[in-house]
């Protein structure tokens, strides 16, 4: 295998302007699955400003300050429990049939606790009691390994876990059901709708190409602040803290930190992320414009990345994609710091079925961020590609051709780039999602020069 870096266009893909809308009824069957798998009588879904995805993908409804509970239950029965503030933002739920239901101890301190201060209280008003069943779904799960307790123990706040735990009157009643939304392999945010797939192809678009234009316009002399916001935000919500890091020969780049006012200067390392719910959008490389010794390490990486789109297809599992991947890297020196792919929705990491040894398969609907971060790097030395792919078998891909045509055809775009210009046949199953796929330039400074098959 042959890796050259060449000037190579990046046609225009078209950004998407709008993000399609999750129709109602699909909110309703999520609820609904969601509820008839835990198989209690009450399913309990926690939410917060930083742990909002899965009541997101149940109701289109996030908290923007506070806590909130989502209360499922028999009949349909469709609670939102929110503080002082997000009870007036309830109404954007995609949701139908939401009762809203005031309890102000979810609110920030210092407000109102004067009307319905009580958290138990409320939920002996909606209908939970002793002798009840309750799931409760938290922002992750634990495996066994992790825990040795008598009793379940849960990613919420505790004062959540005790109230429900004194409604029911048995604390065994209360169990974690976090793995119905979040299973690595049959979680029901793992495996998504064509409606969902739709919304997520316009955020991962559009935080590639917010990346792209950083990487395009970084100059010498620029401060990172004025690097970073040649990405044009726009205001789409952020599934993370936009980064940007740079730092000199024989300093690190502490890839997680957003800008601050450093300026650039040649030869220095550097990195930038974006992340909208959906997809997230990655590019580290090296300051200048050309380095003999940097080169061939990005081609080393390449190659770990050409064997990621070759070995990933429906049906394979998590475990062969992670050996694969780290053979191929390996092979040119290189190891990876986390999984070479993950999961991706609201929030930035969902889960991931790419593990060491995993059985676990990749599965039509699955959206995914190929995200493979090389290690060791010497020096200043940084490098990273990330973008969003989704698998997608001959039923859903027709599906989404016919329901969002637009989303199709850019899809299509992005496939016949790869296989012209990168030089990489993707098999029918991958649908990418970026508005750069599979362009990597390793030097900012020639950032028209793209690694590529020869």
């Amino acid at each position: 295998m042959t890796i050259t870096l060449r000037p190579i266009l990046l046609p225009d893909f078209e950004v998407p302007h709008f993000r399609p809308e999750i129709p109602a009824d699909i909110y309703a069957s999520r609820a609904d699955t969601a509820y008839a798998q835990a198989g209690k009588d009450w399913l309990v879904v926690y939410a917060d400003r930083e742990h909002l995805a899965n009541m997101a993908f149940l109701t289109g409804f996030e908290p923007r300050f506070e806590e909130a509970l989502l209360i499922l239950g028999k009949g349909g029965r469709r609670v939102l429990v929110t503080g002082n503030e997000s009870q007036s933002y309830a109404p954007l739920a995609g949701l139908a049939g939401i009762e809203v239901v005031l309890c102000q101890t979810l609110s920030l301190m210092g407000q109102t606790r004067a009307d319905k201060p009580n958290l138990e209280d409320m939920l002996g008003e909606i209908g939970l009691g002793k002798g009840d069943t309750i799931g409760l779904v938290g922002w992750k799960y634990l495996g066994p390994e992790e825990w040795r307790g008598p009793l379940p123990t849960f990613q919420v706040p505790a004062f959540v876990v005790d109230t429900l735990r004194a409604v029911a009157g048995d604390p065994k009643a209360v169990t974690d059901a976090t793995s119905i939304l979040m299973h690595p392999e049959n979680g029901l945010r793992a495996v998504v709708d064509v409606h969902e797939i739709a919304a997520m192809e316009w955020a991962a678009a559009r935080a590639s190409a917010a990346v792209w234009r950083i990487v395009q316009g970084a100059r010498e002399g620029d401060n990172e602040f004025l690097a970073a916001s040649r990405m044009d935000y726009a205001g789409e919500p952020l599934s993370c803290h936009v980064m940007f890091a740079s730092a000199s020969p024989a300093a690190p780049v502490i890839g997680l930190r957003s800008p601050n006012g450093r300026t650039l200067r040649k030869d220095d390392g550097v990195t930038t992320a974006v992340g909208y719910w959906g997809g997230l959008s990655c590019r580290a490389g090296l300051f200048t414009d050309h380095n003999d010794a940097f080169l061939d390490l990005a081609k080393a990486y390449f190659k770990g990345l050409i064997a990621w789109y070759d070995v990933a297809d429906i049906g394979v599992t998590g475990g062969e994609m992670f050996a694969r991947v780290t053979e191929a890297l390996n092979a040119g020196g290189i190891d990876q710091a986390l999984n070479p792919g993950h999961l991706v929705g609201h929030d930035e990491w969902v889960h991931t079925p790419v593990r060491p040894d995993s059985t676990e398969k990749l599965r039509s609907g699955m959206p995914f961020q190929v995200d493979i971060i090389p290690v060791p790097m010497k020096d200043n030395w940084t490098l990273n590609h990330e973008d969003s792919v989704t698998f997608a078998d001959d039923a859903l891909r027709q599906q989404l051709k016919s329901l969002y045509p637009a989303v199709h055809v850019r899809i299509e775009a992005r496939r016949a780039f790869i296989r012209q210009e990168i030089g990489v046949e993707l098999k029918p199953c991958l649908l990418p999602m970026s508005h750069a796929p599979l362009a990597l330039p390793p030097f900012w400074l020639a950032s028209d020069k793209l690694l590529s098959l020869a």
